[in-house]
């Protein structure tokens, strides 16, 4: 399922012409992948975040969503994305980190099911009701410990985190399916963090580091607001 642009059409500084000039700068830095290109384009980023911020929402940059959350650089969310489809056409992809749910919108037009699972009761419930609204409904929410995984719908394809830990959850590479693909950020909130991403086959874990990123850090134990 992709999303149509004509359903969520924006102006100005988020009309088709900006977000398709974003998706011409990810080109130029890499991103490949047409299906992820056309994923973001068709992604009504602007509606990720606050009315305030809208006007930016299709510069390649972070930007914040309260309660210490980002939604993440369009590049990230691209390469991320891309990473784990190299592994080939996937049906179930787990988020760890719903946040703005932008992710998960992106992925849901590229997989058949996505299940994502947020800590912050505020973000979770604006997510699922975005979500309502676009009319995305192959993606599950849980507002859980994201550290956790999900494990009544494991195994899954590919597992993306969108938040550094200092260490890979175990349980994380316990779900995911045999040759699937874990893509998470590694290492210190405020130091340096590397963008991982494992291959998963049979008993053996291949790794490969996919360049240097700054991610909020993936904290334990659910906000309830």
């Amino acid at each position: 399922m992709i999303l149509k642009p004509k359903q969520h059409e924006g102006i100005g500084m988020t009309s088709q012409r900006t977000r398709d000039r974003l998706i011409s700068r990810l080109h130029d830095r890499g991103i490949r992948n047409k299906q992820v290109l056309q994923a973001l384009r068709v992604t009504p980023r602007h509606l990720f975040v606050d009315e305030a911020l809208a006007s930016r929402a299709y510069e390649d940059t972070a930007l914040p969503i309260g309660h210490k959350q980002t939604i993440s650089q369009p590049y990230v969310v691209a390469c991320m994305t891309e990473a784990v489809l190299q592994g080939g056409v996937l049906e179930k992809v787990l988020e760890v980190g719903t946040g703005s749910g932008y992710q998960a919108a992106v992925l849901s037009g590229l997989v058949e099911r996505v299940y994502t699972v947020e800590r912050i009761e505020a973000l979770y419930q604006q997510a699922r009701k975005r979500a309502m609204q676009l009319g995305l409904r192959n993606i599950q929410f849980k507002l859980s410990d994201g550290s956790w995984g999900w494990e009544s719908y494991a195994p899954y394809d590919a597992v993306v985190v969108t938040a550094a830990s200092d260490e890979i959850p175990s349980a994380l590479i316990d779900q995911l399916a045999d040759n699937g693909r874990l893509v998470i950020p590694v290492g210190q909130p405020s130091g340096a963090q590397d963008l991982l991403l494992l291959h998963k086959n049979g008993n053996q874990v291949e790794q490969e580091n996919l360049g240097s990123v700054s991610f909020v850090p993936l904290v334990q134990g659910n906000v309830f607001t």
